[in-house]
This record gives structure tokens, sequence and C-alpha cells, in this order.
């Protein structure tokens, strides 16, 4: 059966997996489910409609799946979804949806959420993410999968984060960052491509020197013409490169907010 501390609140209406450990002070609200070994270290607090993956760990001072910071919101029953084998660490607050976002916030397996940092309403993140200390993420923010939150760094409610893509610390983001790219900046700019990530997942080198070269194609070329038309030269010249699918499909999907790009003179990939 569960191990729950006596010093822990827990509605009799929650859902527990037998091998939930609950510690000392924490407050677990009725429509909360944990899978299995899913450990709250201490005063943590879980409410709202909020579900947590097996082997997630919530450090103390967390609260998650409480209402968001939205003056629209009007007391919807919206979701929290949390995955499995998460950390989320000291002092994270994740809310849950809203009417406007579909009704869910989501974070994917094996993600961190590090000391401090904000998950706002119907942010959509992917799996293997890592956010650091103090990120705070606007309502809408939608996070590929490894994507990586330098520390301090702040993302514009709507705006997209493309996978494998690297925030530098203390970055503002106003706009999309593409698949793969890096961006840093007090108003991010995209300063060129992740490429240790990439390596790191193991991508071959013929799809590192085909991103390499498209985004010098999309980004860095000398001529006039509009991204449009560059996009579509890429399309046709790196066919069967499917990590430049990956930053064409971003590209032409739809999103409120316009792209991040280099500054003048643009930076090497």
């Amino acid at each position: 059966m569960p191990h729950i501390h006596p010093t822990a609140v827990v509605d009799p209406k929650a859902r527990l997996a037998e091998s939930v450990r609950i510690g000392p002070y924490c407050i677990v609200g009725p429509d909360v489910e944990l899978g299995e070994r899913v450990e709250l270290m201490s005063h943590v607090v879980v409410e709202g409609h909020t579900s947590i993956g097996e082997g997630t760990r919530i450090f103390p001072f967390a609260a998650v799946g409480q209402i968001p910071q939205d003056l629209k919101y009007k007391g919807e029953a919206g979701r929290l979804d949390i995955g499995s084998d998460v950390i989320i660490r000291e002092h994270v607050t994740v809310n849950i949806g809203t009417e406007g976002g579909g009704m869910l916030t989501r974070v994917g397996n094996r993600c961190m959420l590090a000391i401090g940092c904000h998950v706002a309403h119907d942010c959509l993140i992917g799996d293997s993410v890592l956010v650091m200390n103090h990120v705070l993420l606007g309502g809408h923010v939608v996070i590929g999968d490894y994507a990586v939150l330098g520390g301090g760094s702040a993302v514009h409610q709507f705006a997209r984060i493309g996978k494998h893509a690297m925030i530098g610390g203390l970055s503002g983001v106003e706009n999309d960052v593409i698949p793969y790219g890096t961006v840093m900046g007090n108003r991010a700019r995209l300063e060129g491509l992740n490429l240790v990530g990439i390596k790191r997942r193991g991508y071959s080198r013929e799809e590192i020197h085909g991103l390499r070269n498209a985004y010098k194609d999309l980004f860095l070329t000398a001529d006039d013409t509009v991204l449009s038309d560059r996009v579509q030269a890429v399309k046709t010249a790196y066919a069967g490169l499917s990590a430049v699918k990956d930053v064409i499909d971003f590209i032409e999907a739809d999103s409120s907010r316009a792209l991040c790009r280099p500054s003048a003179g643009g930076h090497a990939a």
C-alpha cells in the first residue's frame, strides 16, 4: 500500500498506486492520480485534475496542478498531465490547462524542471526536455523533445521551441525557435545550430552536414529572396534528410509568433 507520512493530507478520493511515497506535510487533492513509484518528498502540493506518471519525483515546496494565472480563467476543469520519470525540483509551479488552450497542460516523459521554474497554463512540453533553474514559460508555449532551456530564460506566450533546440541562459525568447537551433540574448536571436546536442543524439554525419548547409541556405544567404522562396528551394535540395524536413515543417506550420532569426550579418551554423 502507499506509504503516507502521518503529517500529509491526502484526500481519500485521490487515486494512488501501491508504491507511491508521500512525505511530510504534503497535500494531495481529490482529483489527483499518482502512478507507481511516484514520490512527493515533503511540503509538496498537488491539486486539480492532475495525473503524474510512474517514477516521477517531486521535491519540497513544488506546487503542481494549481489554477492558472490567467484573468480569462472561469473555473473550468482543465487538466495537468505529467509523464513518467520526471524530476520536479524545489519551488516549481505548473498550472492546469484552460478552455482557451485545449484544457490541457502537459509535461512529457524524462523531463527535468529545475529549481524555481514556472510552467504556465496550456504549455505542451515534449519528452526529455531540460528546463533549468528559474525558467519562465508563458501560457500556450510548445516545446519539442530534447530541447534545453538555460537558467533564467523566459519564453513568450504562444511561442514554439523546436525539438533539440538550445535556449541560452537569461535569454528572452519572443518568437519561435527552429528545431536544432540555438538562440540567446536579451531579445533572443538565432545564433546557429545546437551541434553538440545533435551529435549526442546520434545523428549521422550526412544529416548534420545537410542540416548545416540548409541552415545557411535559409538564413545566411546574401541574396534578396524571401524566406518562403528559400524554404521551397531547401525542401527540394535536401529532400530525404529528416532533420531538414523537421525544420521546414516547423517553419511552414501555423503559428501566432514570428520566427526567431539571426541578427544582421548572421551567424555560422
